[in-house]
């Protein structure tokens, strides 16, 4: 598998990240050891997880996913092969969230002892948090990396301006600044106003800093869950409309034309954006997971770029857009 090099930070990663949401919830260890394996063995590196998954998930207190990965690298005796991404500043039980320099570095200790590893590789905020001066969590963020135990630090589900501002504070300070930015992200266009709670999806604005400076972008729920499968009817709420009928179309049409899945055509589709933007992927089976993988093997060409790109646009559909 190709790599990419995540910012300007040097660190390696694989094209393709596997999130790992539900692993050791949903999902059991015999599973999730399975579908690590394969992915490992098709050159993948870059695993995404997080502090508090799945406590949303009854049953479950957080904790679970890091944990699993963490049984894996060892059993595996590959940590040094991995690239973990983990995040904190949800609350979850024992844990009040948020990103003062106490929950950052409680939590760090946490996340290292569940993973058991002496450092994390890229160590998101994983929300924003208002109430804590952002000079206390860039500092603190910038602790842990000299001392070692982060190698680099990303953003997610924050505003552009807010990483803007946590990044030129950091400049001004010498500290580590957000080099990857982890978003929420699909090939169907959220309608105006929809409403994804505190998640946040990558819009023209991160686009345009992420251009200029660099950024790696990362993208979650690309493919809502299996609803592309199915008909334009089923998308999510936030995504309904012509807009969005148009662009299934569109994404049926380049598919058929190519002889490959829709899902594979969104992660090309991500892969060749400008910016890209890493995809992240899952798969409740290896089949699942293989099918996504080998949309490393897809290149769209301009025509076929354009055409997902203009779908639903109004001045497409009305003929304004000038060549």
């Amino acid at each position: 598998m190709e790599k990419r090099t995540l910012g300007s930070t040097g660190i390696e990663v694989s094209a393709l990240c596997l999130g790992t949401d539900v692993y050791g919830s949903k999902r059991d260890a015999a599973t999730c050891n399975q579908l690590m394996d394969f992915f490992r063995s098709k050159g993948g590196t870059f695993v995404d997880t997080a502090n508090f998954y799945a406590s949303w998930l009854e049953g479950f207190v957080g904790g679970e996913s890091e944990t699993t990965i963490g049984n894996w690298l060892k059993d595996r005796g590959c940590r040094h092969e991995m690239v973990i991404a983990s995040k904190l500043a949800f609350d979850y039980p024992g844990s009040p969230g948020g990103l003062s320099a106490g929950e950052i570095e409680r939590e760090c200790e946490k996340s290292l002892r569940r993973l058991q590893t002496d450092h994390l590789d890229l160590y998101y905020s994983h929300r924003d948090d208002r109430e804590t001066p952002l000079e206390e969590t860039m500092e603190a963020f910038n602790r842990l990396v000299t001392s070692g135990k982060v190698r680099a630090i990303g953003a997610s589900n924050l505003t552009v301006w807010r990483i803007a501002e946590a990044n030129m504070l950091a400049q001004l300070k010498g500290w580590a600044g957000y080099s990857a930015v982890e978003q929420r992200y699909t090939y169907a266009r959220p309608r105006y106003g929809a409403n994804f709670g505190p998640q946040i999806f990558i819009n023209e604005d991160l686009k345009d800093y992420a251009r200029a400076t660099g950024t790696t972008l990362v993208g979650y729920s690309m493919l809502l869950s299996g609803a592309y499968l199915r008909d334009s009817a089923d998308l999510p709420a936030q995504f309904a409309g012509p807009d969005s009928d148009q662009r299934f179309a569109a994404l049926r049409a380049v598919a058929a034309e190519i002889g490959a899945s829709v899902n594979q055509i969104i992660i090309a589709w991500f892969r060749q954006s400008d910016p890209p933007v890493l995809p992240i992927i899952a798969g409740s089976s290896v089949a699942q997971l293989d099918e996504n993988i080998r949309a490393l093997d897809i290149r769209l060409d301009d025509a076929q770029m354009r055409r997902l790109n203009e779908a639903g646009n109004l001045e497409t559909a009305t003929g304004w857009i000038q060549s």
